[in-house]
């Protein structure tokens, strides 16, 4: 109901835009579908506006654009390596691979309690795992879809550059930097840069890039967000609360002078530690950076192939995960999703996946603490059991 050019300044709601320019458009065409269910659940004012029509229509969407995560599940499964000779459908891992993750018990929660839209991207996130060209044109609509996947982007680019445009190994695997093909670099950087143009050019054209910047890359909102994911600075929030406590019992800290416990108020915002430095983003970021450099600095050494690739896509997500700023509790599904692929073909993966699961999906459940979220938690029990049999399987 707004051009264009107030999309990204609109803040007449507490729920701002604040993701990449083709999700925008992407819900602008929802839009035109929503205005044929409930014209009402279009008016920028209408805040905290429902109707059943309204209800009805985002489950129905988010049904909808879940085709992308089915097909991609789909062609997921073809790769599988069938055991040969099995003919019971519970050992085969195609069909395990499709139930672990067409049933993801943290995306129903996410998508279809809560209400979000990450099916079809996870959808393009598992096709972008394919042949070079194709993944880095896939990878590059997801991340104008939404910023977040930006915890992996390290791995795509130097998977891609160590694989794609290096032609040929050494017997030892390290790379001739002789085979090195400036002609495919600038295919892959004309792919990248012909996507984010679309997407945000006309913005740039607007004279607003700062401002859409300023929306996706919230620092202000500090380090963690109102739900804590469960990584390293929920920990470091518990032990700064616990040395305030003691260093007042002790007298050693004069309660009246430490900064208010905002950290523990169920808001979005910056706050101060009361005993332990506090944390800046470039900590964050540095922090994050060492975490995946391993994972990173062996993928450059050896690629090992869409598995190796695989596992650094994982790594990377989990280090990000982990020492991220204003990480958000869902972040955890973007490791899960992939590590289900290789838990269907080793045991050892199989049993990193069901303790990451387990621990993953748990850290969700804030999302559901209302009476109606309840309810239908108790309705995935079978969900889960399902999974659990699975992975005993596997």
């Amino acid at each position: 109901s707004l051009p264009v050019s107030r999309w990204y300044h609109e803040n007449t709601s507490e729920w701002t835009l604040d993701y990449p320019p083709l999700f925008a458009w992407f819900e602008f065409g929802l839009s035109h579908v929503a205005q044929h269910f409930d014209r009402n659940m279009l008016v920028v004012e209408n805040l905290n506006y429902t109707s059943p029509s309204t209800v009805l229509f985002q489950r129905l969407s988010v049904i909808f654009t879940d085709v992308v995560f089915i097909y991609a599940v789909r062609e997921c499964c073809r790769c599988v390596k069938e055991q040969k000779g099995s003919r019971d459908l519970l050992n085969r891992p195609s069909f395990i691979l499709a139930v672990l993750l067409l049933w993801n018990f943290g995306l129903l929660i996410v998508d279809h309690i809560h209400f979000q839209y990450n099916g079809f991207l996870f959808g393009f996130l598992l096709l972008s795992v394919a042949k070079h060209l194709k993944g880095a044109l896939l990878f590059s609509i997801l991340l104008n879809l939404k910023h977040i996947y930006l915890y992996v982007g390290p791995a795509y680019g130097i998977y891609l550059l160590r694989s794609y445009c290096f032609t040929q190994n050494n017997k030892d695997g390290s790379v001739r930097w002789s085979s090195f093909s400036l002609l495919r670099l600038l295919t892959l950087g004309s792919i990248v840069v012909s996507v984010c143009v679309l997407s945000i050019g006309p913005f740039i054209a607007m004279g607003q890039l700062p401002q859409v910047l300023s929306r996706l890359f919230p620092f202000k909102r500090g380090l963690c967000h109102a739900y804590w994911a469960p990584n390293i600075w929920a920990l470091y929030n518990v032990l700064d609360k616990v040395l305030a406590m003691l260093g007042v019992r002790l007298k050693l800290l004069n309660e009246a002078e430490l900064p208010r416990a905002s950290m523990t108020g169920g808001l979005v915002q910056e706050f101060e530690h009361s005993v332990l430095p506090s944390i800046s983003p470039p900590i964050t970021f540095i922090c994050t950076l060492l975490s995946i450099l391993p994972a990173v600095a062996s993928i450059w050494r050896r690629p090992r192939g869409a598995r190796g690739f695989l596992r650094c896509l994982v790594l990377c997500a989990l280090g990000s995960f982990m020492f991220g700023w204003h990480v958000h509790e869902k972040a955890i599904l973007i490791p899960v999703l992939p590590l289900s692929i290789l838990a269907v073909e080793s045991r050892e993966d199989a049993g990193i996946f069901l303790l990451l699961t387990t621990t993953g999906h748990y850290s969700l459940f804030p999302l559901l603490f209302t009476p109606a979220g309840k309810n239908q938690l108790r309705n995935l029990n079978s969900v889960i059991g399902w999974n659990l049999m699975l992975l005993s399987e596997i």
